[in-house]
C-alpha cells in the first residue's frame, strides 16, 4: 500500500509578516481569535481591555482581563530576543498593579531571563503570576504561515500552594484538607479526559471558577460539606449584573430547555447567580468520580449554551426597554 508523502515544515522570519512590534504585531496579537491562541497557552480566557495602557512611565502592548476571575494579564512583546529593559518594564507593572499576571511575548528567550521569570516565579506570592512565551511561524511548501506559541517559562502553583500551606498549617483545617484534595483530584480527572477547562488550584476553597470569555461573567462549581451539595452556576457581577441578568431572564424557558433541566435564579446585593444543585458529600471520597463526573457534565452544559448568548449581551437593551415602559 503507497503513502502519500509528507510535507516538510519551514520555519518563516517573524519580520517577514510583522515589520514593527506597535503597529504590526501587536493589533494583530490583540485580534479575538489570536488572544485566544495565547490564551489556550498559558490556560486563560483572555480578554482584551486595551492596548498600549499607562503603567507608571511606561505603556504595556496589551492589557487583558482574565474572564475566570476578572484579574488583570498585562502582555509585553518583542519581535526579537529579551533583553533587561523589557524585563525591568514587566517588574514595574507587576510594582504599578500589586497583583497581576504578566506574560512576556519574544522571538528568543535567553537563558539567563528565562531563570530570572522561574526565580521571580519562586519567590512571589500567588497574586503574580509570569510566563514568557516564544512566538514563532512555521509553514508547509507555499502555504500560509501559521503561528506558533511555546511556553518557556510559567508559574509553579502547586508549590507555591505547598510552601503557603506548610508555614501555616494551623490556619488549614481537616475540612479545608479534604477541599483541597478534592479540587486537586477533580484537576486530575479534567487532565485525563484533556478537558478545555483548565485544572483548578488545589486550594482549602469551597468554588472555582472559569472564564467564559467576557469579563464579569464567570462559571462556577462548589461544594457545600455543611449541607452536602454541589453546585454549578453562572456567576454576573460588574455594573450591568442587573441589566444582564434581565436580559437572560427574557430567554429563561429557551435557557433551561437548550440546557435539559431548570435553574435556580438568584439576586444577591451585587452579584447575580443562576444555579443548579444536587446532593453531594464533599467528605466521601468514594463518590468524589460520580461528583467530578457530574460537575464537569454540568459545565459543559453551561459553557455550550452560554458562551454564546452572553457574547451578544448588550445592556443598553434592557435599560431601553425600562424607559420605554
Amino acid at each position: 500500500m503507497s503513502k502519500e508523502s509528507l510535507g516538510r515544515l519551514e520555519k518563516v522570519d517573524l519580520r517577514t509578516y510583522w515589520q514593527r512590534e506597535d503597529t504590526d504585531f501587536t493589533p494583530w496579537l490583540g485580534e479575538d481569535e489570536n488572544i485566544a491562541l495565547l490564551g489556550d497557552t498559558i490556560e486563560m480566557d483572555l480578554e482584551v481591555q486595551e492596548q498600549e495602557a499607562s503603567v507608571g512611565p511606561f505603556r504595556a502592548d496589551i492589557l487583558c482581563r482574565n474572564t475566570a476571575d476578572n484579574s488583570f494579564v498585562l502582555i509585553e512583546n518583542q519581535l526579537e530576543r529579551t533583553d533587561h529593559t523589557h524585563l525591568g518594564q514587566l517588574l514595574t507593572y507587576a510594582a504599578g498593579l500589586d497583583a497581576v499576571t504578566l506574560v512576556w511575548v519574544v522571538e528568543r528567550f535567553t537563558e539567563e531571563h528565562r531563570a530570572a521569570l522561574d526565580w521571580l516565579n519562586r519567590i512571589t506570592d500567588e497574586g503574580f503570576h509570569f510566563f514568557g512565551i516564544e512566538v514563532e511561524l512555521w509553514r508547509i511548501g507555499e502555504s500560509v504561515a501559521a503561528p506558533k506559541f511555546s511556553l518557556i517559562a510559567k508559574p509553579n502553583d502547586w508549590s507555591k500552594t505547598v510552601r503557603e500551606a506548610a508555614t501555616a498549617p494551623a490556619q488549614i483545617t481537616e475540612l479545608g484538607r479534604v477541599k483541597m484534595e478534592f479540587w486537586a483530584v477533580f484537576g486530575a480527572f479534567l487532565a485525563k479526559k484533556y478537558s478545555s477547562f483548565r485544572s483548578p488550584k488545589a486550594k482549602d476553597y469551597s468554588w472555582q471558577s472559569w472564564g467564559l470569555g467576557r469579563t464579569h461573567f464567570q462559571l462556577c462549581a462548589a461544594v457545600n460539606a455543611r449541607d452536602k451539595r454541589n453546585d454549578v452556576y453562572l456567576n454576573l457581577s460588574g455594573p450591568d449584573a442587573e441589566a444582564h441578568y434581565q436580559l437572560l431572564m427574557a430567554e429563561r424557558e429557551e435557557i433551561e430547555k437548550s440546557l435539559g433541566f431548570p435553574l435556580e435564579w438568584e439576586k444577591g446585593a451585587k452579584e447575580r447567580k443562576l444555579i443548579i444543585r444536587r446532593p453531594g458529600d464533599t467528605t466521601d471520597r468514594s463518590n468524589w468520580p460520580e461528583q467530578h463526573q457530574w460537575l464537569h457534565d454540568t459545565m459543559l452544559a453551561f459553557q455550550r449554551v452560554f458562551k454564546p448568548l452572553i457574547r451578544d449581551l448588550d445592556a443598553t437593551e434592557w435599560a431601553d426597554s425600562e424607559d420605554e415602559q
